[in-house]
């Protein structure tokens, strides 16, 4: 399945955002940025995480270094909630036995 696109001047006008700051983003490493016949583009599953940057960074006025934490913050969140999951079902599986 190929990704949707949405072109990042489309997209910042849209939404009332800098194209600067989606060309800090993918600075910052935080979203990939393709072309589409020579136009940069965004693919809507990376859409929810430019939001929430955005929000992050005009709303709360957090800069792009934290904004940066708070990103690996929550990736490392996640994993540890999958952590979680994965020995609550050993647990149970092994409460099962006895």
């Amino acid at each position: 399945m190929q990704n949707e696109l949405i072109i990042v001047s489309d997209y910042c006008d849209k939404c009332h955002i800098e194209s600067s700051f989606i060309d800090l983003l993918q600075e910052n490493g935080l979203i990939d940025i393709c072309f589409d016949e020579g136009k940069p583009c965004l693919s809507f599953s990376q859409l929810p995480d430019v939001e929430r940057y955005s929000r992050m960074y005009y709303d709360l006025s957090i800069n792009m270094e934290g904004i940066d934490a708070i990103h690996h913050l929550l990736e490392r969140m996640d994993r540890m909630q999958k952590e979680i999951a994965t020995l609550r079902g050993r647990l149970k599986m092994y409460g099962d036995l006895l």
